[in-house]
C-alpha cells in the first residue's frame, strides 16, 4: 500500500491520512491474538519468534481489546512497592505477598522514622510512632514547603525571562541604530522607484484600455468566434503563503476578498483589488480546512476536525465553534438563511441565527461521503458514491435520485438545463 511509505513517490511530500478506512480498521480489530503475558521466546534460532507459554496467561483476546486486557492481566509481572529487592511477582500474587512482606516502611519514613517490618508489626508500630501524632502538622509543613518551592521556581522563571528580554532589547537597540542610517538611503531609493512604477502602471493601464476597446469593437462586429482566450485571460499573479495543499476557495465580492482553506489548518484572507497580498491568517481548526461558505457577513469553515467555525468578515475574528459531525466536514453551502454541511452518510441542515447555528434536520439515506453540495432557488443537490440526490429545500425531502458511474461524486455544477458532476475515476457526467 502506498500509504505505508513516508513520502509521496511523485512529489516527495509527506503523506497523511485524510480519512481512516473504517471498515478495514474494524476487521483488523476483530482478529484474535494471544495475550503477550502468555507467550515466551521460542527455542528456535529464528529471531523475534515466540511460542505459547503454558505457565502464562491462557486467554486469547481480540486485537481491539488488547490494551484493556493486558493492563489488568493477572499474569502481568509487577514489582513489590515496598522494596525493589523483593523477587519479581505476578499481579495475581501481589496481594498475598504484601501481607507477608518484611519491608513495609513507616509512612513517616521521610521524616526520619526508621521502622521496617511486616503487616502485623506495621499496625503495632503506628500506635506508638512518635510521628503519628504530628502527621497533620508535618503535612501542613510539607504543603507550605511545596508552595514555597513552586513560588521560587516561578520567580526563577520570571527572572530568567526578564534577563533574556533585556538581552534581546539591547540587541534590538543596537541593530536599530545600525539600520537607521540605511533606512534613510533606502527611503530615497524607494521614492524614486515608486515614481518610476507609477509611470509604468499608467502605461499599462493605457494599454489595457486599448485592449478592452479592441475587444468591444470585435464583439460589436459579431466576430466573437475567432478570438483567442489567451489574449483576454492573463495571469495577474500568484498568491503564496500556505504550507500545504489548498482545498477550497471562497470570494467575498463586497470587500474584494478571497478566502483560501488549506491542509496547514489555516484560512488565509487575500486582497484581490489593490495589494494582492495576504491580509490575515485565520487560525482555529485542528485539522485540514476542507470547505468554505459565505452567508451575509459571516464566513463558515468546515474541517477534518469535525467542526464548523463561524467568522465575522468585518473584523476577521472567530465568533463561534460548532461540533457539527462525528466525521470530517467535507462540504458547505448556504441558501434561504440555512447552512447545509456534508459528511459521512449525512447532511445536516442548520438555521442561521446571528452567530449561532441551530440544527434543524439531518438528511440521511446517503450511501457514502457527501463531498459535493450545490443549492439553487428551490433545490439542494448532493453527491456521494455513484449517486446524486435532489432535495426540495422547502420541505427538505428527497424528490429524485440520479445514478451515475465512475466512483464517488467530488463536484457538482448546475445550469438552467443540465446537472454536471465530476467523479473519482476521472469522468465528468452531464
Amino acid at each position: 500500500c502506498s500509504l505505508l511509505a513516508e513520502k509521496c513517490p511523485v512529489d516527495n511530500a509527506k503523506l497523511t491520512v485524510v480519512v481512516n478506512n473504517i471498515a478495514v480498521a474494524e476487521q483488523i480489530g476483530e482478529l484474535f491474538i494471544h495475550c503477550k503475558y502468555g507467550c515466551r521466546a521460542a527455542a528456535s534460532s529464528k529471531p523475534a519468534a515466540f511460542e505459547v507459554d503454558p505457565r502464562g496467561c491462557p486467554f486469547t483476546i481480540k486485537l481491539s481489546a488488547r490494551k484493556d486486557h493486558e493492563s489488568s492481566c493477572d499474569y502481568r509481572p509487577v514489582r513489590c512497592p515496598n522494596n525493589p529487592s523483593c523477587p519479581p511477582l505476578l499481579k495475581m500474587n501481589l496481594e498475598a505477598h504484601l501481607k507477608e512482606c518484611e519491608h513495609i516502611k513507616c509512612p513517616h519514613s521521610k521524616y526520619g522514622c526508621t521502622f521496617i517490618g511486616n503487616q502485623d508489626t506495621y499496625e503495632t508500630h503506628l500506635e506508638t510512632c512518635k510521628f503519628e501524632g504530628l502527621k497533620e502538622f508535618l503535612q501542613q509543613t510539607d504543603d507550605r514547603f511545596h508552595e514555597m518551592q513552586v513560588a521560587m521556581a516561578q520567580k526563577d522563571q520570571e527572572i530568567a525571562f526578564l534577563r533574556s528580554m533585556l538581552g534581546k532589547l539591547s540587541e534590538k537597540i543596537d541593530q536599530l541604530e545600525k539600520n537607521l542610517e540605511l533606512k534613510f538611503d533606502v527611503l530615497d531609493e524607494n521614492q524614486s522607484k515608486l515614481s518610476e512604477d507609477l509611470m509604468e502602471f499608467r502605461r499599462d493601464a493605457s494599454m489595457l484600455n486599448d485592449e478592452l476597446s479592441h475587444i468591444n469593437a470585435r464583439l460589436n462586429m459579431g466576430i466573437l468566434g475567432s478570438y483567442d482566450p489567451q489574449q483576454i485571460f492573463k495571469c495577474k499573479g500568484t498568491f503564496v503563503g500556505h504550507q500545504g495543499p489548498v482545498w477550497c476557495l471562497c470570494v467575498y465580492s463586497i470587500g474584494d476578498l478571497l478566502f483560501s482553506g488549506s491542509s496547514d489548518k489555516t484560512i488565509k484572507v487575500w486582497d484581490t483589488c489593490t495589494t494582492y497580498k495576504c491580509q490575515k491568517t485565520l487560525e482555529g481548526h485542528d485539522g485540514i480546512v476542507l470547505a468554505l461558505c459565505i452567508q451575509g457577513n459571516k464566513l463558515y469553515s468546515g474541517s477534518a476536525d469535525c467542526t464548523i467555525i463561524v467568522w465575522d468578515i468585518q473584523n476577521l475574528q472567530k465568533v463561534n465553534t460548532i461540533r457539527a459531525h462525528d466525521n470530517p466536514v467535507c462540504t458547505l453551502v448556504s441558501s434561504h438563511n440555512m447552512l447545509f454541511s456534508g459528511s459521512l452518510k449525512a447532511i445536516k441542515v442548520w438555521d442561521i441565527v446571528g452567530t449561532e447555528l441551530k440544527l434543524k434536520k439531518e438528511l440521511t439515506g446517503l450511501n457514502h461521503w457527501v463531498r459535493a453540495l450545490v443549492a439553487s432557488q428551490n433545490y439542494l443537490y448532493s453527491g456521494s458514491y455513484q449517486t446524486i440526490k435532489i432535495w426540495d429545500i422547502r420541505n427538505l425531502e428527497c424528490v429524485h435520485v440520479l445514478q451515475t458511474s465512475g466512483g464517488s461524486v467530488y463536484s457538482i455544477a448546475v445550469t438552467n438545463h443540465h446537472i454536471v458532476c465530476g467523479t473519482y475515476e476521472n469522468l465528468i457526467h452531464v
